[in-house]
């Protein structure tokens, strides 16, 4: 699928790092470093502007080398980019160790991962389908 985008950042276009990646690596797009604090958050620029076609969605989804060696992760995981948005792709980002992080131009603050998405009707109805399981919820499953 192509997609359109403008690039306005000083980095190369978003790019699978191997064959079978989901998803984009999206780089920090900034004047200078950005130094997150414990239990800080901000929106990191990326430069990115896209035009996604009807259906589809851009998730922001965290780097699972960032969150696990450093504690930063995106706030709103996944972040949604619906397809009439035309604005800058920005990234919330959050500090979730107990020391400071500094995230400098171009290094990869997340990943963007493009999916199919349905719009729904809704049916108001009485009652439901019966199933095994019924309203048990949270734990309702057990822990082995």
């Amino acid at each position: 699928m192509k997609v359109n985008i403008i690039n306005h950042s000083k980095h190369d276009l978003p790019s699978y790092a191997t064959e079978f990646s989901a998803g984009l690596d999206l780089r920090a797009n900034i004047d200078s470093p950005i130094e997150l604090k414990p239990l800080e958050r901000q929106l990191i620029s990326t430069g990115l502007f896209i035009e996604l076609h009807k259906g589809y969605e851009a998730q922001i989804r965290p780097r699972s080398g960032l969150a696990f060696k450093n504690g930063i992760t995106v706030l709103n995981s996944p972040g949604t980019i619906d397809a009439d948005y035309r604005g800058e792709l920005k990234v919330l980002l959050i500090n979730l160790s107990n020391t400071s992080f500094l995230i400098n131009d171009g290094e990869r603050i997340a990943q963007m991962v493009i999916a199919k998405h349905e719009q729904i009707n809704w049916e108001e109805v009485t009652s439901m389908n019966e199933t095994e399981r019924g309203i048990g919820g949270f734990g309702h499953t057990g822990s082995k």
